[in-house]
């Protein structure tokens, strides 16, 4: 493995000083990048143009963190080795669960990918990116006199027009911490990790895993209810409009009838019983077919790559806790906001299991060739 030189800031406003700079205490981490105008309108853009100019002259990449994120003491040498393995990469070590981007990440998961295409119309998660230094330095030219405030739609943005979105990890080793928001996200609610997992766990798909590249199809939720995005979309004229489930499942090659009778036949009727009865009858219905389409594209995705996941050696312990990870937070991302503090342990464990129920069935929706080479594979 070459050795990296990689340099980090931490991005942070003055009321959130103390515990940024405890955060980069912690974790070994570079200065901070102070917020240079904090009585002027909330603007994460403008703290982060700060945070990528404090890269050090020898540094060949560059680790943006921000303040409100939690990470083990490894995240320095974790990323260090995915820029090894990556280094002409815009790496992001941390995405939302109710993002499409997050959807990615899970589907990702439930097929045993280490790291997956960000999709490119959606914003690129900021939490925690490493770009490469030429890449810093071109983002802040393009970013510089915009008039959009959130970093991470200018840098999704910047990727676009570079013609290739960045890398997501898989394996969530970044947690997002607290629900406030000084750039005004806090009506999303409790924002948190698609597949939050340890460094050892983590490791070994970050260092070895395979690269979902092409989503297809994207199944995700919003609000409580499914939706799915198109292949292809990007190219619309409405790249970030949302359709749901029932609409764009036509051009899928799937039918709704396919869909209920799945359902009818392998749903466990207990368990949509009391997820109905703790959260809606139509939520039931919405997350065990969001999780059967999941495990659909999920198992797909897992015999087109079967070359691809043959290299890289035994991963089947930290690939069955990534998946677990990542089953454990699609029932609470898929709740409205509002209802996500909710879910205590007793229903985390039963919105995991049910979902699981559901993922599990998704090959069920396969046709006849792709089952024989899933089977195969």
């Amino acid at each position: 493995m070459s050795t990296v030189s990689l340099s980090s800031a931490v991005m942070t406003h003055p009321v959130r000083e103390v515990q940024a700079a405890a955060l980069a205490a912690r974790l070994g981490l570079g200065g901070l990048a102070l917020d240079p105008e904090p009585e002027g309108p909330p603007s994460a853009l403008r703290t982060a143009l700060v945070a990528w100019a404090a890269r050090t002259p020898e540094a060949g990449h560059h680790l943006v963190v921000q303040d409100d994120v939690a990470a083990p003491p490894e995240l320095l040498e974790l990323v260090a080795g995915s820029v090894a393995r990556f280094p002409d990469e815009a790496l992001i070590f941390y995405t939302n669960w109710h993002a499409r981007n997050g959807a990615a990440a899970r589907l990702a998961a439930l097929a045993g990918a280490g790291w997956v295409r960000a999709v490119p119309e959606e914003f690129a998660p900021t939490l925690a990116i490493c770009l490469p230094v030429p890449a810093a330095d071109a983002f802040r030219t393009f970013a510089a006199g915009s008039g959009e405030r959130h970093d991470d739609e200018v840098m999704a943005a910047f990727l676009r027009a570079g013609g290739r979105s960045g890398l997501l990890a898989v394996p969530n080793v970044v947690e997002h911490i607290g629900t406030s928001s000084i750039n005004g996200h806090a009506a999303q609610g409790v924002r948190l990790a698609v597949c939050p997992v340890g460094a050892a766990e983590a490791r070994p798909l970050l260092e070895r895993g395979w690269v979902l590249e092409e989503l297809d199809w994207l199944p995700y939720m919003r609000y409580g209810e499914g939706y799915l995005r198109p292949a292809g979309c990007e190219r619309d004229a409405d790249p970030r409009r949302h359709l749901r489930w029932p609409e764009a499942l036509p051009n899928t090659g799937l039918t709704e009838s396919q869909v209920w009778e799945v359902l009818r036949r392998h749903r466990p009727e207990d368990a949509a019983a009391e997820v109905g009865r703790l959260f809606g009858d139509g939520f039931a219905d919405e997350l065990w077919i969001h999780c059967l389409l999941l495990g659909r594209q999920a198992e797909e995705a897992a015999w087109r790559y079967a070359a691809r996941r043959a290299p890289e050696g035994p991963m089947a312990g930290p690939a069955a806790r990534v998946r677990a990870a990542a089953l454990s937070t699609v029932g609470p991302a898929g709740l409205p906001p509002e209802r996500r503090p909710e879910v205590g342990p007793e229903r985390a464990t039963l919105l995991a299991a049910y979902a699981e129920s559901a993922v599990c069935c998704g090959g069920l929706l396969l046709g006849p060739v792709a089952q024989v080479r899933g089977g195969a594979a």
